[in-house]
């Protein structure tokens, strides 16, 4: 069940250990379960309780710790030896007296492990403050560092089949949102578009299924198009409004995100003011990706582009995104914003999102690409405008629809 031939897990072993050493660290905790992923080859829907990969510097295999009912998860989904995948017991989940960080630590101890330069993942979402504190009681001898993104910048170049998963997350996107745009009508509900979208993406392509994404689809009609991060409700479509859609396709846990606005029949004046100037500003960063280029450089195209227009835009223009579990697909790197420094290098893969929101209305049309020897090159194949969709098309012809 490997998505990757051993000798690619085995170079990215490599590489982190490069970048340990570097930092002066012996012995890495890795708890982001993306990174656990890219290392391991773990999948499993078990982020929900503490679970690590543990990388000792002078030891060819990592050791994988979870919990008992997921040591057969591991030992099917990664190349890690068997009596390197220890489970600790039931009584350690969401106890108020054991906490999994305990038994992590014993083990440290028993192997050795317990007085050296240990770094872990502090700015991370599955590493709590209680699970620190209770690896700093467990292990006193040991010296404590901060290993937060060590594994992600690793991450941020991409192997050529890591890139043939994301085109393959990219039919599947196209696919979800040409589903999306098809239900968006007047009378129907966002939820219905919302499941439209799901089944699309999970069902996948006649070639390969999809995954689950770290994201849910993004979902906004109305006067809620200014909300960015609001999800889908019962309310129903209105001839006249816009919708923003945002999604990713997703391919062995590789994501690659969409967004697109639709207006239901005749766009506002507002829409029609502002989308012809999204879109050229999206076509002068893209035209702009290249090697050696920064991040901050391609943001300074999109500036120049709003700033004929008197606009400002307050949130980054992009980020860098692949390998993802929830709550978030972006890697956490490189953004595309003035201070980011970032120098692009091929097979780098960013979502560019040039989305601008307002008090009552927003638009987001968005692109994710990968840096190639020679420029960029977009994943999906959406035409990249403001989509205009009529708002009835159906019309009833003596009582039956046509």
């Amino acid at each position: 069940m490997l998505a990757f031939d051993i000798l690619e897990y085995q170079k990215r072993l490599t590489k982190t250990k490069q970048q340990m050493a570097e930092s002066g660290i012996e012995v890495l905790l890795v708890t982001d379960p993306a990174n656990m992923n890219y290392i391991s080859g773990y999948d499993a829907w078990s982020f929900y309780v503490h679970q690590m990969l543990i990388i000792i510097i002078d030891e060819p295999q990592p050791i994988w710790i979870g919990r008992y009912q997921d040591a057969n998860g591991a030992k099917i989904t990664t190349w890690i030896y068997n009596e390197n995948i220890i489970p600790f017991p039931d009584y350690y989940v969401q106890s108020s007296i054991y906490h999994p960080m305990d038994f992590i630590a014993e083990i440290l101890k028993q192997i050795g492990q317990g007085n050296r330069n240990i770094g872990v993942e502090m700015d991370n979402y599955y590493f709590t403050a209680k699970a620190y504190e209770r690896l700093k009681y467990g292990l006193p001898n040991a010296t404590f560092k901060n290993a937060d993104l060590l594994v992600n910048y690793v991450r941020i170049i991409k192997s050529e089949q890591e890139i043939e998963y994301m085109k393959q997350a990219a039919e599947i996107a196209d696919q979800a949102m040409y589903k999306a745009v098809e239900s968006v009508r007047v009378g129907n509900r966002e939820c219905d578009t919302a499941a439209a979208i799901y089944h699309q993406m999970i069902s996948g392509t006649d070639d390969y299924g999809g995954d689950y994404p770290a994201i849910v689809p993004l979902l906004l009609s109305g006067d809620n198009t200014g909300a960015p991060h609001l999800t889908w409700s019962e309310r129903k479509y209105k001839e006249g409004e816009s919708v923003v859609i945002e999604l990713a396709g997703c391919y062995k846990r590789y994501h690659v995100p969409v967004a697109r606005t639709v207006s239901i029949g005749k766009p506002s004046i507002q829409l029609e003011k502002i989308a012809p100037i999204v879109v050229e500003g999206l076509n002068a960063v893209l035209d702009a990706v290249k090697p050696g280029v920064t991040c901050g450089e391609l943001e300074r195209y999109w500036y120049n582009c709003l700033k004929k227009y008197g606009i400002e835009k307050e949130a980054r223009l992009g980020y860098s995104v692949g390998l993802g579990y929830p709550p978030d697909w972006g890697e956490h790197t490189a953004s595309i914003r003035a201070e980011d420094s970032t120098v692009l290098q091929p097979n780098m893969t960013f979502h560019l999102i040039p989305a601008l929101w307002f008090d009552d209305y927003g638009i987001e049309i968005s692109e994710s690409f990968r840096v190639t020897k020679n420029g960029g090159e977009t994943f999906t194949k959406i035409p990249r405008d403001l989509i205009v969709q009529d708002p009835f098309p159906f019309q009833e012809k003596g009582g039956i629809i046509s």
